[in-house]
């Protein structure tokens, strides 16, 4: 866990959030910023700072990053019509907070190109 970034504190439970989930690798929580009915970031429990930082060994977690995307989409039932997966890649993508995370986007049509 990194000292200062806000989503280890979130894990360790020393700020607040809406959770939806949690397992023991992952947390799911609302985005304090939505930008559709339904906005849930989802973010492993090890702190890795961004996508371009990955390593083989992050190979699993990666993938359950992605299973735990699915699970919140069903819960939050926007599974069947649809919903975006964005993970967003330092300072150009507007990735502010360096520790990777999902975001789970949907309740609303998404239009085409996205930004």
């Amino acid at each position: 866990m990194a000292e200062n970034c806000i989503f280890c504190k979130i894990i360790k439970k020393e700020i607040r959030s809406q959770i939806v989930y949690e397992d023991e690798d992952t947390i799911a929580f609302h985005d304090i910023n939505p930008q559709a009915p339904v906005h849930i970031l989802v973010i492993p429990k090890k702190h890795i700072p961004s996508l371009a930082e990955v390593h083989e060994n992050d190979k699993d977690i990666l993938g359950k990053l992605l299973l735990t995307a699915s699970k919140v989409a069903k819960k939050l039932a926007i599974s069947e019509d649809g919903y975006r997966v964005v993970v967003n890649t330092n300072r150009d993508a507007q990735q502010t907070v360096f520790h990777i995370h999902v975001h789970v986007i949907g309740g609303r049509p998404m239009s085409w190109p996205p930004g």
